[in-house]
């Protein structure tokens, strides 16, 4: 006889295994989701709550003297200066009528050099006809400041050259009187300078009194040109505008932090969700999968929930039928899906055997679920199941148990409901250490577990959820045919032995199997 053993081999864990991570995001969609529709509720109810203030511009253009001397963006930072200060700020709201604060007022709007001759006027108020007013109620101060200090200017001009021909006109007398007095005494050569110098003052006098003729004119083209060009017009958004704007700002963000926490509680958490790595910590493959239940679907998804667990119930039917001591369903995060599955199954192999489903579940959802339903299976109890049952060979009929490995089980019941288990696992309910826990606690137990039901699996999950180094309590080893065609029975089978014939072709008087390999449990 040879004895062959198979070594297992482990591959080393990445530090960061992407698809890993990418599955543990993808299973975490109602996370990210809510995140994101979070972000966009509050978005939208921030602005409707809190609406921003309406934004109103309006562009004036500054006819200034001394353009051709001067320099146009120096003279425009001089309008903007003055058109900031509380002077126009109290002449606006002279205009207005409004008896708010100065400084508030003048925080409330501000100007900018569009162009070299161009002020531009931005407003901020609370409503709109509000912030029309305000910029309407600006450019008009600005404009008749602008215009008066021309005026005022010129004004001063002509005060100043009248007062000078005034001056010159009393010299003017003064040399007349002495002219007459030179001329009485004889004196022609003081009469001669005298006149020369009148001639002179007159000419000073009548440049002086055309000076102030012109300045008297003032400056029409700056009251003239000076004018607004962009009527005062609202530039905010509206409120549904705004709201839709926040609301898509909030869904980014939200969706954004809702990614970021999926991913640290992917790493952090470690919820297996694909089917190698539940499997790899169970140590058992997964054998059939079943979509997440749903309260609330149409007709047509329901019914096809139901076909998809049908055709399960129906493969866990034929694997397990041949059990020589009946077998038991073991939830874990899907009592929901365990219950209906246990009773299909045991629906199935009723036709062939008398079948009793042991209700071992916190509060006997069996029970109740057979009690709704028509089917010819005998349901009991759990706590009335006896721990120390008789075997299939002796009893007559085939033993379902339903109980549950999740948090707070009690492991010690276990044995009773069957030595060899189906676990029902959810996709990333569990922890890793835990699912090392359910694998130790059976181990210890001594229940053997066959196969795992995967529900609420990932739909791109492309892994494979089969442990190739355990055949000896595979399902796939029970259903492999035997000499004479059939599925073998016998669970005593081991991978790995291998029985070699005598030289003359008779069989061997004693055969030993060698020990299976123990999987290793991570």
């Amino acid at each position: 006889m040879t004895t062959t053993t198979t070594t297992a081999t482990s591959t080393p864990e990445p530090l960061l295994d992407l698809q890993r991570l990418v599955a543990g995001i993808r299973w975490r969609r109602r996370l990210w989701a809510g995140c994101a529709v979070a972000g966009l509720l509050l978005g939208v109810l921030f602005t409707v709550a809190l609406p921003s203030r309406v934004t109103a511009q309006a562009r004036v253009y500054v006819v200034h003297e001394s353009e051709e001397v001067g320099d146009p963006s120096v003279l425009m930072d001089t309008d903007v200066a003055v058109f900031e200060t509380s002077r126009i700020a109290a002449a606006a709201m002279q205009r207005l009528g409004t008896t708010e604060p100065i400084q508030d007022f003048r925080d409330s709007y501000s100007g900018a050099a569009v162009a070299p001759n161009v002020l531009g006027i931005t407003v901020r108020a609370a409503d709109k006809a509000q912030a029309l007013a305000k910029a309407s109620a600006l450019a008009d101060s600005f404009i008749a400041d602008h215009v008066q200090r021309i005026e005022d200017r010129a004004k001063a001009q002509v005060a100043a050259l009248t007062e000078q021909a005034a001056r010159a006109e009393r010299e003017l007398a003064e040399l007349d009187a002495g002219i007459a007095a030179a001329d009485r005494a004889g004196d022609a050569g003081q009469v001669a300078a005298l006149g020369a110098r009148r001639g002179a003052m007159s000419g000073q006098i009548e440049d002086v009194t055309q000076r102030a003729a012109l300045a008297g004119i003032g400056s029409p083209q700056v009251a003239a040109g000076t004018q607004i060009l962009d009527a005062p017009h609202v530039t905010s958004r509206s409120l549904p505008v705004s709201a839709g704007l926040a609301g898509i700002v909030g869904l980014v963000l939200g969706l954004g932090v809702g990614l970021a926490l999926a991913a640290v509680a992917t790493v952090v958490r470690d919820r297996p969700v694909l089917r190698r790595d539940i499997a790899d910590h169970l140590g058992a493959s997964v054998l059939v999968q079943l979509s997440a239940p749903t309260r609330r679907r149409l007709w047509r998804r329901r019914s096809r929930a139901e076909v998809e667990r049908g055709r399960v119930a129906a493969t866990l039917a034929r694997l397990v039928r041949d059990s020589p001591a009946g077998v038991s369903l073991l939830e874990l995060g899907c009592p929901q899906v365990a219950v209906p599955l246990a009773i299909d199954v045991a629906t199935l192999l009723v036709l062939e055997q008398p079948v009793l489903v042991v209700d071992d579940l916190p509060g006997r959802p069996v029970v109740e679920y057979a009690a709704t339903s028509e089917n010819p299976v005998a349901v009991r109890d759990g706590a009335d199941y006896p721990a120390d049952r008789p075997e299939r060979g002796t009893s007559g009929r085939f033993v379902l148990g339903v109980g549950t490995v999740g948090f707070g089980a009690t492991w010690t019941d276990l044995p009773r409901l069957g030595r060899e288990t189906l676990l029902v696992v959810r996709a990333g309910y569990a922890a890793t250490e835990w699912l090392h826990t359910v694998a130790r606690q059976l181990a210890d137990a001594e229940i053997v577990i066959i196969g795992v039901v995967l529900v609420h699996p990932d739909p791109r999950d492309r892994s494979d959820g089969t442990l190739w180094d355990g055949l000896h309590m595979a399902l796939r080893g029970r259903a492999a045919p035997g000499p004479g065609g059939t599925a073998a029975a016998d669970p005593s089978r081991t991978q790995g032995t291998t029985v070699e014939a005598s030289p003359r072709g008779e069989p061997a008087p004693a055969v030993t199997a060698a020990p299976v390999i123990d999987l290793e449990l991570r």
